[in-house]
């Protein structure tokens, strides 16, 4: 009965390491000293420079609003679209060279600047070209809203966009359904896209200091990955009682398959 001993010590050692901890499922964990404790200012993100791809929504006024008619989206009742769909047809693509194609200026290279030095440059070239100072002309440049996709162990994967101009990786995670209990939170994957490619990033999820990470914040295009848990492949299971019903188990059959040796 010695080996059965043996093998009992083994698998619940192992057990140990199956079942996932606290420590891996808590988001932003803080040092245990910290009671009730300031967390300080989250570093200043650096502006978003626009991409490929990108999707801007552009607006001009005027007090005669007739004026700069020509600069803005037509209001095309035969177009049955809202949301996401509108501003496909209505928006202004970053191309291939980088280019958008503004009405009257033809095509402008916007890659690398960022939406607040679009806006300058468009509203510049209004006043130089078209209008006078007492037009009070009035640019308005946004993103139109910030895409992003996340896969792997999370409630709902796919594609999303938010119409928001700032977007916490929490946030995200959260509007897709959360990560589930078999996903590493301690090593999300972050694909970003840059001028020259795409790099790979990683964040701690369940440490505090996260949100002072350069990665904190969604960018558009962002490819987000959660990947499993060593657990989740092990066959113990990932709560505690589901690993103590999958040892019970492989020790009654173990101690039984042992008896019949013996008895033969």
């Amino acid at each position: 009965m010695k080996y059965t001993y043996l093998l009992f010590f083994i698998i619940v050692a192992s057990s140990f390491t199956s079942c996932i901890s606290t420590k891996q499922l808590t988001y932003l964990q803080e040092n245990e000293d910290r009671v009730d404790s300031l967390m300080t200012i989250r570093k200043v993100q650096e502006p978003y420079r626009l991409q490929v791809n990108d999707l801007l929504s552009i607006r001009v006024k005027a007090i005669d609003q007739e004026e700069v008619s020509i600069f803005n989206p037509v209001n095309n009742s035969d177009l049955n679209a809202t949301g996401e769909e509108k501003l496909y047809y209505e928006g202004f693509v970053v191309d291939l060279h980088g280019n958008i194609r503004v009405p009257s200026f033809g095509e402008m290279q916007v890659l690398g600047y960022t939406v607040e030095e679009v806006r300058e440059k468009i509203k510049e070239r209004l006043m130089k070209e078209f209008f006078k100072e007492e037009a009070n002309i009035f640019v308005t440049v946004k993103l139109a809203g910030i895409r992003y996709t996340i896969n792997g162990e999370i409630g709902r994967p796919g594609s999303t966009i938010l119409y928001r101009d700032e977007v916490s990786i929490m946030e995200a995670i959260a509007n897709n359904g959360d990560i589930k209990i078999t996903g590493d939170r301690k090593n999300v994957v972050i694909i970003r896209q840059y001028p020259l490619g795409q790099k790979v990033h990683h964040i701690d999820l369940t440490d505090i200091n996260a949100m002072n990470s350069p990665y904190y914040y969604v960018q558009p295009n962002d490819l987000i990955l959660i990947n499993p848990l060593p657990q989740k492949s092990s066959g113990f299971g990932i709560q505690g009682l589901s690993s103590f019903t999958t040892i019970l188990a492989l020790i009654t059959a173990t101690t039984t398959t042992i008896l019949l040796f013996i008895k033969l």
